[in-house]
């Protein structure tokens, strides 16, 4: 009698260990929606890096997840589109790789799938998404990043890089409601405390570029910001060669822009805030809700230069920017 008592406690203790570690597991076959702003060229190695750490997990694409890719191309009216296919095809979570724009057409496109956003735009509770970082609430968690607020930085490198620098261009799109923010909230004060002229240059479709570039090349600043936004990224390659071409010093917030031609790329460390994303879905899928996720900023930053386009403008870059580059294209 004692025998079996004992091993039906034994049995018990199994089966109850075996439900907590269950309980504990995602559930087979989880479908995951991945919404980017951009296009699948040019958001292709974010988005490996992001399978790839869920594979360190143990989500095997085939074996128990599956992914569901939709690319706005930079057409912000495609989004609320886009979110709804994802929405009707029942995916257990939307993760977004964009800025603010995509991260609203999919809180207004649900509010029972959980939404993780991979950072970019404006401040999730300045925009509403969210209600504070350590508390969410709704369907949404994630990251954000500090772009918007490091424009005084990037204005740092490029009058380290270039002393003689005294005007700088800013380029940014007219209509996105982060470039206005960086450009009447962050640049200003940071250019004053630098002892720098900014010019205000705004784009409002691909037509108005090459106005906007003769306007800068009358007026012949020492150097070119660049401020990241769909309208920019979608034209990288323009700006890129016009600052090139007029031999302008330019910063940009696109690490892409300066391994393409840029001179200084400053922000976070984009691939460290995809693979830290994979412990969200991780974390919803094995059952935590977003609204009791606190929402991350991103510890670890890169600084880029490109030397090859220092040489091909003529300036040269102090030795000692070069020892403090996370990066140097040679």
């Amino acid at each position: 009698m004692k025998k079996i008592f004992f091993i039906v406690t034994v049995a018990s203790f199994i089966l109850a260990s075996f439900y907590r570690v269950e309980a504990q597991q995602p559930k087979k076959g989880s479908l995951i929606g991945y919404l980017s702003s951009t296009d699948r060229a040019r958001d292709s190695a974010r988005a490996e890096v992001f399978r790839l750490a869920l594979r360190q997990r143990g989500y095997i694409e085939g074996q128990n997840i599956a992914f569901e890719y939709r690319y706005a191309e930079e057409k912000r009216d495609r989004l609320p589109e886009l979110v709804a296919d994802l929405v009707r095809l029942k995916v257990d979570v939307i993760v977004v790789a964009g800025g603010s724009g995509p991260i609203r057409a999919a809180k207004d496109g649900t509010k029972t799938i959980p939404i993780v956003m991979m950072g970019a735009g404006l401040d999730p509770v300045e925009a509403g998404l969210i209600n504070s970082l350590a508390r969410p609430g709704g369907n949404i968690t994630g990251f954000t990043d500090l772009t918007g607020h490091l424009g005084g930085k990037l204005l740092e490198l490029l009058k380290e890089a270039v002393p003689k620098v005294a005007r700088v261009a800013i380029l940014y799109q007219a209509n996105n409601a982060r470039n206005t923010f960086e450009f009447k909230e962050v640049l200003p004060a940071s250019a004053r405390a630098l002892g720098l002229t900014i010019q205000r240059r705004e784009v409002r479709d691909a037509d108005d570029f090459e106005r906007i570039f003769a306007a800068i090349n009358k007026d012949r600043p020492g150097g070119l910001f660049v401020l990241g936004g769909p309208l920019m990224n979608a034209n990288e390659k323009r700006t890129v060669d016009f600052a090139l071409k007029s031999r302008l010093p330019s910063v940009y917030q696109s690490r892409e822009a300066v391994v393409a031609g840029g001179l200084i790329f400053y922000g976070a460390d984009v691939m460290e805030n995809y693979r830290r994303v994979a412990y969200y879905v991780d974390r919803i899928l094995k059952g935590a809700k977003p609204a009791d996720l606190p929402v991350e900023q991103p510890m670890k930053f890169e600084f880029v230069i490109n030397l090859k386009t220092a040489k091909q403008i003529g300036i040269t870059i102090p030795q000692s920017l070069l020892y403090r580059a996370d990066k140097v294209i040679r």
